[in-house]
């Protein structure tokens, strides 16, 4: 039994559902978003709720994953979703050329400009090393912070580099040096 499956999702004032047979179409304030629907899974308006259903027990899994992932779009184009990333590092720091470019130095020769995708919004705090990335898409916003991360992960030994903020990272301890 698909526990996460059989929860209704909540609809909240301004957020409008298209039903069609392979797809839903989620519209709200923060913006659009369209799930596609696998053929066993179906889903139904029920006052105020939308509610998933599937064919048969072999789908069960699948049952859960739509609902997620249907329920995430709802939240997304509702109230949005965001991810929170420090810069640490002396000299390490990140600027916004316009609204289409973020650009980045971490300690290369070079300043890495990294294209901002469209329906993701990121944000910089005045001292130039917190970075918002925010949006709709659950997913998408969840990549573009990992793609982030990744063109610095943070060092084991210094703790250098750019990391989710609050993640807790284990030092390591360097050479001891010879006797």
């Amino acid at each position: 039994m698909s526990r996460i499956g059989k929860k209704p999702i909540p609809l909240p004032a301004g957020v409008k559902v298209d039903l069609a047979p392979a797809a839903v179409q989620v519209q709200g304030p923060k913006g659009k978003l369209q799930v596609a629907l696998p053929a066993v899974i179906h889903l139904r308006r029920e006052d105020g709720h939308l509610v998933a259903e599937r064919e048969n027990d072999q789908h069960a899994a699948l049952h859960g994953l739509v609902r997620s992932l249907v329920a995430n779009a709802v939240t997304g184009v509702s109230e949005g979703f965001r991810k929170e990333l420090d810069i640490v590092g002396v000299g390490y720091r990140a600027e916004l050329k316009g609204k289409t470019m973020l650009v980045l130095s971490l300690g290369f020769s070079h300043p890495i400009e990294f294209p901002i995708p469209p329906g993701i919004e990121i944000t910089v705090d005045p001292r130039q090393t917190h970075l918002v990335v925010s949006g709709a898409d659950r997913q998408k916003v969840g990549q573009v912070a990992a793609n982030l991360r990744a063109l610095r992960p943070p060092d084991p030994y210094k703790n250098k580099g750019v990391r989710y903020t609050g993640e807790r990272l284990k030092k390591k301890v360097g050479k001891t040096g010879a006797k």
